[in-house]
C-alpha cells in the first residue's frame, strides 16, 4: 500500500482550486517547513553517526575494547570510557541546542496565521495547514505563505505590490496583476468559493524569475507568466487585499527549492588531525610491534631462567603468544601519544575563542544594541584561513538608501562645499545645512550643504529651473497624501525617490499623475502638464524620456539616462558644454555616485502629431512590432539640449571601503553576488573600491546562449594569458601551496589586475560541467569578480564550484533569505542583521550588524584563534610524543612487558592573516616537527637519568638506582621541560599564564609527594607502595642536577634555534615587533597631508528597474484609483551617513609595506 501512494517524479503540476480531495490524489506536500537535522527519533543514531565520523573518537572506541581484555589490559577501561563518554554527551547537547533553535524557529514561521477560504468563508489556518489549491486572502504588509496565482486585489484591474527582497534582497516594489477574467471576482467570496478553474503548470524548480502554466475556467485556457505569481518570502505592499490560489506550498516552493540543506561543517584543522590520527595510530603499530618482536626473543631467551628466579610455580609461556599480547599492551600503554584530553581541551579553546567574539566591544553595534555572536564553536581557527568573501550586495554592502548628492547644471557643480579660500572642504565637516524657504512642504532630513544652488532658484536662473522640472516629471512615482496631509510616494527605484525627494526638496514639487496629466508644484504655484507620451526604460535603451505640453502650449521632451546614451543624442551645439559636464561626470563616478545626465528638446506641434500618428500604428500592428517602436522612439530622441547631469550616493555601510581594502591587502578575494542588476552592481564594486579605474581591463560575460557564453570566456582568458605570457618577470599568483583538483586551473603569471562581471542568465550556461572549468579559471585570476542577477541556488553554486576546485576555506556573508543558500555552502556563513530579517542570521555560524566587523573577526579574531590552535596542537603533540616514547625506550630495559601581535596591529598590516590561508602553522609537516622534537625531547628525558643514574651512589652513599626514583627523576624532568616549552611558546604573559604554567608545576609536586606519603599509603597499601621515596629522591642534590643537565639539553636547542631564526630569517610578525620597538624610540612621524583623489574614467549607474519601468501601466491608467485611498506606507527616510576613507588605513600599510621590501624579503 505504502509502494502504491509512493510519489513519482512531478513532470507538471495539475491543480483544482477549492477542491483539497482531487488535489490530495497527487500527493503534493503540504506548508510544513523543516530545516531542522533531527527529530527525536533520528537524533541519537545520526548524531553518534557524525561523531563517529571523528577518527579520535572511533579509535577511542577501538582503545575501550581492547581494555576490556584483560589478558592484554595494563589499564583500567574506565580510564577511557570516562572522558569518551564526556565528549561525545558535550558534543551531542551542543547539537541538539543548535537543532532546538532550528525547530523553534520552524515552528514560528509553521505557526503563522493566515485567512484561507474553506467552505464558503474565510478561516484562520496555521501556514502548516494550507493545501495546495487553497484560496488565501492576504492583507498589506504581510508576508505571501506560499506561491500563489493572484486572482484579485484591491486595486484597479488586479494589480498588486510585492517587496522581494526575501528573494533577492530588492526592497524597491514590483507590479504584479492579475487575469481579467479573475479579476473580476474581487472580494466577493461566494464568487471565489465557487471558483473551479484548473491550473496546469510547471513542476516545482528553483527558477524565480520563470514561470509557465495555462488557466482552464469556464470553457477557456488563459497562459500564465511570472507576472501572475506571488512567491513566497514576498511582502505584500502598497495594497489592501489580494486573493490567491496556492501553486506550490512548503517545500515545493521556489524560496525552499533556493534554500540549500543545513550541513556539517569541520575546519580543514579537524580534517588534518584526522589524518594525523590515522598516521599516528601507524606509528603507534610501529612501536607496538618492535616491542612485541622484543618481547618475544626477551621470552625466549632470557624468559625461562627470569621466571624461574621469581616465578617458579608459573608454567613455561609461548613466545610468540607473549608477543602478540604484550603487542595489544602496548597499543594500550601507548596510545596517550594522542590521548582524548586532545579533543577536550580543543574544544575547550573554542568555547573561549567564541566568548571572546560575544564579548569583542568593538563588534557591538550600539544603535540597535546587537553585539556580535559565535553561534557556533567549532570553527573559529577557520576563521584565520579565509581566501575567498562572498558577499551579497544590498544590506550587506549597502544601505540600499539613495542620497540625491551633487548635480552638475548648466556647466556648474553644486553640492560641493568651498571654505573661504575657495578650496573643497569635507561635507560632512560642515555643519550648516541648506535652509528650504521656498518650500513649505520640504523633508527636514534631507541635507545639501550648497546654498548656491538655493541662490540660483531664487533667482530665477531658466536652466536650473528646466532641470528641476525635468526631475519633478520625468519619472514614474506614484504619489498619495496621508491623514496630515504630506505627500507619500511610492518608487519603483529608490534612485527615481531620490530624486524626485531632491526636487520637492528645492521647490519643484510632484503632487499627482493621472494617465493624462502630471501635476507639478512650482515655487508655490500648481502646474499642470499634459501627458502625450511615455518613452520607458529598459536594459537596452538605458534611458528615459516624456513628452508634456506645458499651459504655454509648448510640447516638450525631457530624457534622462546613461551619460554614454544620451551625449550620442546631443544637438551639435552642446560640444562645449558637453566637454564640462563629462569632466563633472567624471568627477562624481570617481566619488563613487551614480551619474545621471539630463537633457531636453522642445518639438514642434505639427512633427509631434505625425510622429504620434507613426507611434500608434506601430503599437497596433503585428508585424515588427518593437522594433518599430524602438526606431520610433530613437528618431524624436535626438537633437537633444543638454542641461547637466545627477549624482546620486547608494549609501554604503560605515567602514565597508576600509574593509575591503583591509581584506584585500590580507590577500582575500572578495566576490560579490548579487539579484541585483548589472550597472548597480558595477558602481557598488567601484563606491567600494573592488573595482578601479587602475585595472587592466574589465571582462564582461553577458551571453544568452551556452554557446555564446563560452566564446566570451574564451575571449577573456585570451586577453587576459595572451597579454602575459610575453611578460617573462611578472609575480607568479600561487592560490594554494598543495596541487589542486582541477587540472585545467593553471596557475598563470599575471600583470596587473582584472576583473569579471558575469549575470545570473550567463552564469546559468557557464555552470554547465563543459564550461565552468574556463568560468573558475577566468575568474580566479581576476581581483575582483561580481555576479549579478543570480538567484539565491546560484549563489551557493558559485560558492560550492571554488570549494570544491580550489580547495580553498570560503566565506560568505548576506542579510536576507536570499542569501541562505550561499551561507549554508560555504565553509563561514556570517549572517549580518539588517533590515531584511534575521533568515540569514539564523542559518550563519556567526553574526554580527555591520560588514565592517568582518575585517576583525577575520584578521583579530581569526588570526588569533588559528595562532593560538596551532601553537597549541604543536606543543600538545610535542609533549604527548615525549611523555609516550619515554615508555618505549624503557620498554628495552624492562620495556618488553607490557603572542604575537596586537589586535591593532593585525588590522594594521594585514598581511599578517596570509600564513593562515597557507596553513603554515600548523600541517603535516609542522606535525613532523612537532614529532622530532618530542623524540629528541623523549631521548633526552630517558637518557640522561638513566646514564647518570648507572653507578650512582646518593650523599648519604647508599645506592639511588632503583626502578622508582628513577621514575621520579624522569617525570619530574618531564614536567618541568614541558613547562618551560610552553613559556617559551607564549607570546604574551598575563597573570592566568604564570598561573597555570607554575602552577601547574606546583600540583605535580603535591600529588607526588601526596602519592608517597604515609597517609595514602594507609588508605591504598597496594596501590601506593613506595612510601617516602619523593622526599628521599628530592632531597639529593645529584638527582637536581641531573633534573636541570636533562631540562638544559631539552630546551637549549629549541632556545639556539628560534634565535638564530628570528635573526636570520624573520617572519613577518618579527618585523613588526622589531619595527614597533624602534618606533617607541623614534620621535612621532609628522602627520602626512591628505592626498587628492585621483580623476576616473566616467560610469553611468543609474538603478532604473529591474524591468521595464511603470510607463505602460501609467498612460494606460490602470493602477489610478477611482477615488484617494487610505493612507499607506510611504518611503523609508533617508538616512545621511557620510562615507570614511582610508587615507590612514592604506598611508599605514604602504609605509610598512615598502620598508620592509627595502630592508629584506618578507618571509612567512
Amino acid at each position: 500500500m505504502f509502494c502504491s501512494r509512493k510519489k513519482s517524479l512531478e513532470v507538471e503540476r495539475i491543480v483544482k482550486a477549492n477542491d483539497r480531495e482531487y488535489n490530495e490524489k497527487f500527493l503534493y506536500k503540504d506548508n510544513r517547513i523543516h530545516t531542522s537535522k533531527y527529530s527525536i527519533l533520528t537524533f541519537l543514531p545520526i548524531n553518534l553517526f557524525e561523531q563517529f565520523q571523528r577518527v579520535a573518537n572511533a579509535y577511542f572506541l577501538f582503545l575501550l575494547i581492547l581494555q576490556l581484555i584483560p589478558e592484554i589490559s595494563s589499564l583500567t577501561w574506565f580510564t577511557t570510557i570516562v572522558p569518551l563518554v564526556l565528549v561525545v554527551t558535550m558534543t551531542a547537547v551542543k547539537d541538539a541546542t543548535d537543532d532546538y533553535f532550528r525547530h523553534k524557529s520552524d515552528n514560528q514561521v509553521n505557526n503563522r496565521q493566515s485567512e484561507v477560504l474553506i467552505d464558503s468563508k474565510l478561516q484562520n489556518e496555521k501556514w502548516m495547514n494550507v493545501k495546495v489549491g487553497d484560496i488565501i486572502k492576504l492583507e498589506n504588509n504581510q508576508f505571501v505563505a506560499a506561491d500563489l496565482l493572484l486572482l484579485s486585489s484591491s486595486e484597479p484591474h488586479g494589480l498588486c505590490y510585492i517587496e522581494t527582497a526575501e528573494l533577492d534582497g530588492e526592497t524597491n516594489l514590483k507590479v504584479r496583476h492579475a487575469l481579467s477574467v479573475t479579476s473580476e471576482l474581487g472580494a466577493d467570496i461566494s464568487r471565489l468559493a465557487k471558483f473551479d478553474g484548473i491550473v496546469v503548470c510547471e513542476a516545482p524548480n528553483n527558477k524565480l524569475d520563470k514561470f509557465t502554466g495555462v488557466l482552464s475556467w469556464n470553457g477557456s485556457k488563459h497562459s500564465l507568466n511570472n507576472e501572475k505569481i506571488i512567491l513566497r518570502g514576498c511582502v505584500l505592499r502598497n495594497t489592501s487585499w489580494c486573493f490567491g490560489m496556492v501553486i506550490f506550498a512548503g517545500p515545493d516552493t521556489k524560496l525552499m527549492q533556493n534554500s540549500g540543506k543545513t550541513k556539517f561543517k569541520r575546519t580543514s584543522i579537524d580534517r588534518l588531525m584526522n589524518t594525523l590520527v590515522l598516521w599516528i595510530f601507524g606509528f603507534l603499530i610501529c612501536l607496538g610491534t618492535i616491542l612485541a618482536i622484543g618481547n618475544s626473543i626477551w621470552e625466549n631467551q632470557v624468559g625461562d631462567q627470569f621466571r624461574t628466579f621469581l616465578f617458579s610455580n608459573e608454567r613455561e609461556k609461548n613466545s610468540v603468544f607473549s608477543g602478540f599480547l604484550t603487542f595489544w599492551s602496548y597499543i594500550i600503554i601507548l596510545n596517550t601519544v594522542v590521548p582524548i584530553s586532545l579533543y577536550v581541551s580543543v574544544e575547550v579553546i573554542r568555547l573561549g575563542h567564541s566568548y571572546f567574539i560575544n564579548w569583542d566591544r568593538k563588534m557591538y553595534y550600539s544603535r540597535k544594541a546587537t553585539p556580535a555572536e559565535a553561534r557556533t564553536t567549532t570553527l573559529n581557527e577557520e576563521l584565520g584561513q579565509i581566501e575567498y568573501v562572498f558577499s551579497d550586495k544590498t544590506g550587506t554592502l549597502t544601505q540600499n538608501i539613495m542620497t540625491f548628492k551633487k548635480c552638475s547644471i548648466n556647466g556648474r557643480i553644486y553640492g560641493e562645499v568651498c571654505d573661504d579660500w575657495g578650496q573643497k572642504t569635507d561635507m560632512t565637516k560642515k555643519k550648516e545645512t541648506m535652509g528650504f524657504s521656498v518650500s513649505p512642504q520640504a523633508d527636514r532630513t534631507f541635507q545639501f550643504f550648497d546654498h548656491h544652488l538655493m541662490e540660483s532658484i531664487e533667482l530665477g536662473d531658466p536652466k536650473v529651473h528646466e532641470f528641476l522640472r525635468l526631475l519633478a516629471l520625468c519619472h514614474t512615482v506614484m504619489s498619495e497624501e496621508n491623514s496630515a496631509g504630506e505627500l507619500i510616494y511610492q518608487v519603483q527605484s529608490p534612485d527615481e525617490g531620490a530624486l524626485v525627494t531632491a526636487a520637492k526638496n528645492l521647490g519643484f514639487i510632484f503632487k499627482s499623475r493621472t494617465p493624462e496629466t502630471i501635476t507639478i508644484e512650482e515655487l508655490g504655484t500648481l502646474v499642470t502638464y499634459q501627458l502625450l507620451a511615455f518613452l520607458d526604460f529598459n536594459n537596452f535603451r538605458k534611458r528615459m524620456s516624456v513628452i508634456v505640453r506645458n499651459p504655454e502650449g509648448q510640447i516638450k521632451l525631457y530624457s534622462k539616462g546613461a551619460d554614454t546614451i544620451l551625449f550620442e543624442r546631443l544637438h551639435p551645439s552642446n560640444e562645449d558644454l558637453l566637454t564640462l559636464t563629462s569632466d563633472h561626470l567624471s568627477e562624481f563616478a570617481g566619488e563613487g555616485l551614480r551619474t545621471l545626465a539630463i537633457a531636453y528638446r522642445d518639438l514642434d506641434d505639427k512633427y509631434f502629431r505625425e510622429w504620434h500618428k507613426m507611434l500608434e500604428d506601430a503599437n497596433t500592428t503585428t508585424d515588427e512590432r518593437d522594433e518599430r517602436i524602438a526606431g520610433l522612439y530613437e528618431e524624436i530622441e535626438r537633437d537633444l539640449m543638454l542641461l547637466g547631469a545627477t549624482a546620486v550616493e547608494d549609501k554604503l555601510q560605515d567602514g565597508v571601503i576600509e574593509t575591503v581594502t583591509s581584506l584585500s591587502l590580507a590577500n582575500i578575494k572578495i566576490w560579490v553576488l548579487t539579484g541585483d542588476k548589472q550597472e548597480t552592481a558595477i558602481n557598488i564594486g567601484y563606491a567600494c573600491n573592488m573595482l578601479t579605474d587602475d585595472m587592466n581591463d574589465v571582462f564582461i560575460i553577458a551571453g544568452n546562449t551556452a554557446t555564446e557564453v563560452r566564446e566570451e570566456l574564451r575571449k577573456a582568458k585570451e586577453n587576459l594569458f595572451g597579454r602575459n605570457r610575453s611578460f617573462s618577470n611578472g609575480h607568479v599568483v600561487f592560490e594554494k601551496k598543495q596541487s589542486l583538483e582541477l587540472d585545467s586551473v593553471v596557475e598563470e603569471t599575471v600583470t596587473g589586475d582584472y576583473a569579471l562581471i558575469i549575470n545570473g542568465h550567463s552564469l546559468a550556461y557557464a555552470l554547465e560541467s563543459d564550461v565552468k572549468n574556463d568560468l573558475l579559471e577566468l575568474a580566479c585570476m581576476c581581483k575582483t569578480v561580481v555576479c549579478c542577477r543570480v538567484t539565491p541556488l546560484q549563489k551557493a553554486q558559485v560558492v560550492e564550484l571554488v570549494k570544491k576546485y580550489r580547495n580553498a576555506v570560503t566565506l560568505a556573508i548576506g542579510d536576507g533569505a536570499n542569501d541562505v543558500s550561499m551561507i549554508k555552502s560555504a565553509h563561514i556563513g556570517v549572517g549580518i542583521s539588517g533590515q531584511e530579517g534575521l533568515q540569514a542570521v539564523l542559518a550563519s555560524d556567526y553574526s554580527f550588524a555591520q560588514f565592517r566587523y568582518l575585517q576583525r573577526l577575520l584578521l583579530v579574531h581569526g588570526r588569533w584563534s588559528y595562532v593560538r590552535m596551532c601553537k597549541f596542537l604543536c606543543y600538545f603533540f610535542y609533549k604527548n610524543f615525549a611523555f609516550t616514547l619515554v615508555h618505549f625506550w624503557f620498554g628495552f630495559f624492562c620495556g618488553f612487558s607490557a603572542q604575537d601581535v596586537s589586535d591593532q596591529n593585525s588590522m594594521d598590516y594585514p598581511q599578517l592573516y596570509k600564513p593562515g590561508q597557507l596553513n603554515l602553522l600548523f600541517n603535516k609537516s609542522e606535525f613532523f616537527i612537532c614529532m622530532a622534537h618530542g623524540v629528541y625531547t623523549s631521548l633526552a628525558l630517558f637518557f640522561i637519568p638513566y646514564g647518570a643514574f648507572h653507578n650512582m651512589a646518593g650523599e648519604d652513599g647508599r645506592h639511588t638506582a632503583d626502578y622508582q626514583s628513577f621514575a621520579v627523576t624522569t617525570a619530574t624532568s618531564l614536567v618541568i621541560v614541558v613547562s618551560v616549552q610552553i613559556a617559551l611558546d607564549t607570546s604574551y604573559w598575563t597573570v592566568i599564564n604564570h598561573v597555570f604554567i607554575w602552577g601547574s608545576i606546583a600540583t605535580y609536586f603535591s600529588i607526588l609527594f601526596t602519592m608517597h606519603s604515609n597517609d595514602i599509603f594507609g588508605i591504598f597499601p597496594n596501590q601506593f607502595p613506595f612510601v617516602g621515596n619523593a622526599r628521599h629522591s628530592l632531597t639529593q642534590k645529584c638527582i637536581w642536577l641531573v633534573i636541570l643537565l636533562t631540562t638544559v639539553a631539552s630546551v637549549m636547542p629549541v632556545v639556539a634555534f628560534r634565535f638564530l631564526k628570528v635573526d636570520l630569517f624573520p617572519t613577518l610578525s618579527d618585523q613588526i615587533r622589531q619595527w614597533q620597538k624602534a618606533q617607541k624610540k623614534a620621535r612621532p612621524l609628522r602627520t602626512r597631508k591628505p592626498q587628492t583623489r585621483r580623476s576616473s574614467s566616467r560610469r553611468s549607474g543609474y538603478a532604473f528597474a529591474h524591468q521595464e519601468g511603470y510607463g505602460e501601466l501609467i498612460t494606460s491608467g490602470k493602477n489610478m484609483r477611482a477615488k484617494n485611498p487610505p493612507p499607506m506606507s510611504g518611503l523609508e527616510k533617508t538616512l545621511y551617513n557620510s562615507t570614511s576613507w582610508i587615507e590612514n588605513l592604506c598611508k599605514k600599510t604602504t609605509d610598512t609595506v615598502s620598508s620592509f621590501s627595502q630592508d629584506k624579503t618578507v618571509k612567512l
